[in-house]
């Protein structure tokens, strides 16, 4: 039996081609993510901590930063050889163009003890005194910034001010290295450019041969308690943790599109050796006749599985390597922050190899075991393979109550605001398409066939014939389509949906010309007041807010605060003058405020101008309840909070001033300032769904393997079809069927079966997208669904372009052997 196995391997192997490519792509997703992500952690092992080679104890910041008095107690205790402040931000570089640079720029306190140095310089040295600076090589060699030179740099502590380069440091792969340019100054002038009133850590070199544990006690008691001091090793296990933690995350999430890979190749394997073995049920019931078991048969076959499982496996292997290197490539291109060299481990080899044979054998099991099923006598006769037969009534059954429990979770999520209903609705949406597919999905083929039938008349009625003879098979190829094509379209909804709804905000919510915001921090404190000193400009407006004793204060201007107002119960918006205050109908009705009446707020008194309501969301944890919000002046906000900070700036141009002189005005005071950027309204919405578009074209990428997988499944399906219905075909060649209405019948029928599980697949991913919009809709009020119907229709139109291209080596394969000869063959 064993030998015969591996001849029968020998003998079908064109017939399990195309099942075996699909084990190699799911295997070489699985392989290559794991290769990548184990490069990944390599690289930052050997580089975690890399800024700790000479620290032996750190005192962390907690709530608030450690000032610079700190540090210089600390390094006043008994043992202490050097010890410096040190924090991380963000700042910006004006380049040699007098443009910023762009970038999210990390800026870092650079010690000047060289006993706690731990950087690697690659020209000049590391910066000992205020007004020098060190960048990354690459920022240098990109901007052509020489040694000796001056850079100007700033960031939410106020304007840029020039800063001489003294040198360049290696940064890559490390905790810095975030795809821009890092920037390392002195404590004092991190401190004055970043705007922040303390470092965020201590680091501390003992002297030699002091006792570490003692010193460290000494540390504490000058840092005071809620301060906690780490040690050499803790400093470098958690900078291993933290280094790997987005490796770790990255792999998990690149693993999940592969699991979804690896199930559409089970479908695809399960229905393949369905076929095949169902097309040797002559040569199955001659070893029965001979003395063969049917545990030997069976066996047989999940031993034909595991060496077509490990040879494609094997192959998958290799194709992961190549994939790895691919994405590498792709995130380098994309200028993310990735280091490591590919890491092919035995772990890695031995888990996919397992892996490709296991799904193999698990997939072939049930055919394998329906095969020993036939018996000997019945199988001698003259069909060559039994009727097809069809889905049993209890397994309908299951089916159709499944799938409507699923569309119920999928309804119920959103009435409820459960996100994991949403998830369970789509699982079992698709669990009964699966089960209830032998009904539904031949009801759709001739249903889609129908226009089809009309337009090309007998050939496309082959086509519908041939598609629904084996409703088993069709369903299980269309089925294999139903859950890449479903996460496409679910992706492809939501991101469509929330574009939108963020359009749509910005739109209620923004009614200024140009919007000024802050790049990796708050806007710099000087800036709002050189805007307002220019004439050009009319409205400059800080969006600001602070909660204050369970109400939410926020800053406003009289001229905006009508874009935002969805009700005004009493009083006149417009009124809102210093001193007065606006108050939304939830709060006055619990404090039982009105229009007149005097309330204090953070200390100080404001009469109500207004009770208003406005379509702000409400949040998730908000810190105040839903509308315990008041609107003061900007003037007040100001007075009450000095050192309130916001993010984002609105500018409109003065009376008769044109949009072009504003945004001049506007561009000549932020070139002092590389931390902020000014857009209008259509930049600024292609800023916040940027990430969204780049997300799913990343996502989409991904899913298409899965796709490819399946669509692979239909060429597969009609290639041994095709070998089934061999005499068939020839008989319709002999009665006139010319070699393109071969090729036609073959073609229409792929499409057929393609389109079918695409637009399951559709349905299926915009009702879970509609399902997850209905829960973040009742949890923040603000999102709406909405249906891309370019994007959809091209998802479909893509899908039934490659079935079409699937038919090409199925019609070739049937058009090979003449006519006489195939009406003689078996």
């Amino acid at each position: 039996m064993l030998r015969l196995t591996v001849r029968q391997v020998r003998a079908d192997g064109l017939r399990l081609l195309l099942s075996s490519l699909a084990i190699v792509l799911g295997v070489a997703f699985v392989a290559g993510t794991l290769i990548f992500t184990d490069g990944m952690r390599a690289g930052a092992y050997a580089r975690a901590g890399a800024f700790d080679r000479h620290t032996d104890l750190a005192a962390y910041a907690g709530d608030k930063p450690l000032p610079p008095t700190v540090v210089d107690r600390v390094r006043a205790v008994d043992g202490v050889a050097a010890a410096d402040g040190e924090l991380t931000g963000t700042a910006g570089i004006v380049g040699t163009d007098g443009r910023p640079v762009l970038g999210y720029a990390v800026l870092a306190a650079i010690p000047t003890d060289p006993a706690l140095q731990s950087y690697d310089v690659v020209a000049g040295r590391l910066p000992q005194r205020p007004g020098e600076l060190v960048l990354d090589a690459p920022t240098v060699a990109d901007q052509g910034f020489t040694l000796g030179s001056p850079v100007r740099i700033g960031g939410s502590g106020g304007p840029a001010r020039p800063y001489t380069l003294v040198g360049t440091v290696d940064v890559a792969g490390t905790t810095r290295d975030v795809g821009g340019p890092y920037l390392g100054l002195v404590g004092a002038d991190a401190l004055r450019v970043g705007g922040e009133p303390g470092y965020g850590r201590i680091m501390v070199a003992a002297r030699p041969g002091v006792d570490r544990e003692a010193l460290a006690d000494r540390v504490r008691a000058v840092v005071g308690p809620g301060v906690p001091v780490k040690d050499r090793q803790t400093i470098l296990d958690e900078a291993v943790t933290d280094a790997v933690r987005d490796g770790r995350q990255f792999g998990l999430f690149l693993m999940t599109f592969a699991a979804v890979a690896v199930v559409v190749a089970g479908f695809v394997i399960a229905n393949t050796f369905a076929i095949v073995l169902a097309q040797r049920i002559r040569r199955t019931a001659l070893l029965r006749l001979v003395g063969a078991t049917r545990g030997q048969v069976f066996r047989a076959a999940l031993a034909e599985a595991a060496l077509t499982g490990l040879l494609a496996s094997a192959a998958g292997v290799l194709a992961g390597v190549g994939l790895a290197v691919g994405l590498g490539a792709l995130l380098s291109a994309l200028d993310a922050p990735v280091s490591g060299a590919l890491t092919v481990t035995v772990r890695t080899v031995l888990l996919c190899l397992g892996l490709g044979t296991l799904l193999t054998v698990v997939s072939a099991a049930v055919p394998a075991w329906q095969g020993t099923r036939v018996a000997p006598v019945a199988a001698l006769t003259d069909a060559a393979v039994q009727p097809a037969r069809r889905a049993g009534r209890v397994r309908l059954a299951a089916g159709a109550l499944v799938l409507a429990a699923g569309l119920a979770a999928l309804v119920g999520a959103g009435q409820t605001g459960q996100l994991p209903l949403v998830a369970a609705g789509g699982v079992l949406a698709f669990l009964g398409i699966v089960l209830f597919g032998p009904v539904l999905v031949p009801a759709l083929v001739r249903g889609l066939g129908w226009p089809v039938r009309r337009l090309l008349g007998a050939t496309a009625g082959l086509a519908v014939a041939n598609a629904v003879r084996n409703p088993r098979r069709v369903a299980a190829t269309a089925t294999a389509m139903v859950i890449g094509i479903g996460l496409v379209s679910a992706f492809v909804v939501g991101a469509g949906s929330a574009k939108a709804s963020i359009e749509g905000a910005v739109d209620r919510q923004i009614g200024v010309d140009f919007l000024v915001t802050a790049i990796g921090g708050e806007l710099p404190a000087p800036l709002l007041g050189e805007l307002s000193a220019r004439p050009e400009l009319g409205v400059v407006h800080e969006q600001r807010s602070r909660v204050v004793g369970g109400v939410e204060l926020r800053a406003a201007h009289p001229k905006l605060v009508r874009r935002t107002l969805t009700a005004v119960d009493s009083g006149d918006p417009t009124g809102l003058a210093p001193g007065s205050v606006l108050v939304h109908r939830e709060l006055a009705a619990a404090k039982g405020w009105r229009v007149g009446s005097t309330v204090t707020l953070a200390g100080r008194p404001f009469r109500v101008a207004a009770v208003v309501a406005d379509e702000g969301p409400v949040l998730a944890g908000s810190p105040v309840p839903a509308g315990h919000v008041v609107d003061v002046t900007d003037a007040d906000f100001a007075r009450l909070f000095p050192a309130e900070r916001g993010y984002l700036a609105e500018v409109d141009p003065a009376d008769g001033v044109s949009p072009a002189t504003a945004r001049g005005a506007l561009e000549s005071v932020l070139g002092n300032y590389p931390t902020v950027n000014v857009l209008d309204q259509g930049a600024y919405k292609k800023m916040l769904t940027g990430t969204v578009d780049m997300v799913l074209a990343f996502v989409t990428a991904l899913l298409g393997l899965a796709v490819v997988i399946s669509l692979v499944g239909v060429a597969n399906t009609l290639s041994l079809s095709v070998v089934e219905r061999t005499r068939e075909n020839a008989v319709l060649r002999a009665v006139g069927l010319t070699r393109g209405g071969m090729r036609a019948v073959l073609a229409v029928e792929a499409v057929l079966t393609a389109l079918v599980g695409t637009l399951l697949g559709v349905a299926l991913g915009t009702g879970v997208a509609a399902g997850a919009m209905a829960v973040v809709a009742r949890i923040s009020g603000d999102f709406t669904l909405v249906l891309p119907w370019g994007r959809l229709g091209l998802v479909v139109a893509v899908a039934a372009l490659a079935a079409l291209a699937a038919s090409v080596l199925p019609a070739r394969r049937a058009l090979s052997r003449p006519v006489v000869a195939a009406l003689g063959g078996e």
